[in-house]
């Protein structure tokens, strides 16, 4: 991976980074495909079981896409413009297939682009002072390419009105309308998000993996195919490793040592 996407490992957390600062880490075509080497990366890797992903510097997150780089350096016509755009959608359904937890540490801006960015991962841990929005409308573009994961993180009306005015939401409300876990002081955000991720990091691998699949796998399905889905999945569960080591780790009282089988 080249130095504008950072990928580490420590923990049993996997640190993606955009290293962009002096772009407020927008996102170029080849940002956006290294961005999803690192979650396949994360995905194959066992010693990873939470996905932290975050921009350098304090300014953004990420604050969009970079409208210049939005194509592969050799071709920018309009197919390869099309195709190269189109990146984003497969990094958010690979975000959301990656089987193990996703972070979003946000300091700063997180716009358009960087938005969905943001609300693809499954919590959102962000300073005081992040700023979140979907500025489209106001160039005469609109936000299509994140409309899935903002209407899957609030309101779908809200969703709208956001897409539909363009004006920015501080981390405060974010909270408020329910994309946002969590809020802590731009000092504390490194701590809060490490102890979130230290949390997820400590439960059992495969149980979550399983679980987290099933809310995806049954977030647009009917009640009925939903709890059928479901239904099973609980069977499937009882039968791992890890479930049965956790119920005679409660009955002893003693902590569980989780395998991921």
């Amino acid at each position: 991976m080249s130095e504008d996407v950072l990928y580490q490992v420590a923990g049993g957390v996997g640190r993606l980074t955009i290293n962009r600062p002096e772009r407020r880490n927008a996102m170029s075509w080849s940002v956006v495909q290294e961005l999803r080497q690192g979650v396949a990366r994360a995905k194959d890797d066992p010693d990873v079981r939470v996905v932290v992903l975050s921009g350098a510097g304090d300014k953004a997150f990420c604050a969009g896409a970079d409208l210049g780089g939005m194509a592969p350096e050799d071709d920018t016509g309009f197919l390869a413009l099309h195709e190269g755009r189109g990146h984003l959608a497969s990094l958010f359904q690979e975000l959301w297939a990656l089987g193990k937890p996703t972070i979003a540490r946000v300091r700063g801006y997180a716009l358009a682009g960087g938005f969905g960015l943001a609300l693809a991962c499954d919590l959102v841990v962000a300073s005081e002072d992040a700023v979140f929005g979907s500025p489209e409308v106001d160039v005469g573009l609109w936000p299509y390419m994140i409309t899935v994961p903002l209407t899957r993180s609030m309101p779908p009306k809200k969703a709208l009105e956001l897409m539909l005015t363009g004006r920015r939401v501080g981390a405060e409300e974010a909270e408020r309308i329910g994309f946002v876990t969590k809020v802590v002081p731009p000092e504390e955000l490194d701590a809060a998000t490490d102890e979130l991720a230290a949390t997820l990091a400590s439960k059992p691998p495969g149980v979550v993996r399983l679980g987290r699949d099933s809310f995806y796998q049954v977030w647009d399905q009917a009640a009925g195919p939903a709890l059928a889905h479901l239904h099973a999945l609980l069977t499937i569960t009882t039968q791992t490793e890890d479930s049965r080591e956790g119920i005679a780790a409660f009955a002893d009282k003693r902590p569980p040592r989780w395998t991921g089988r």
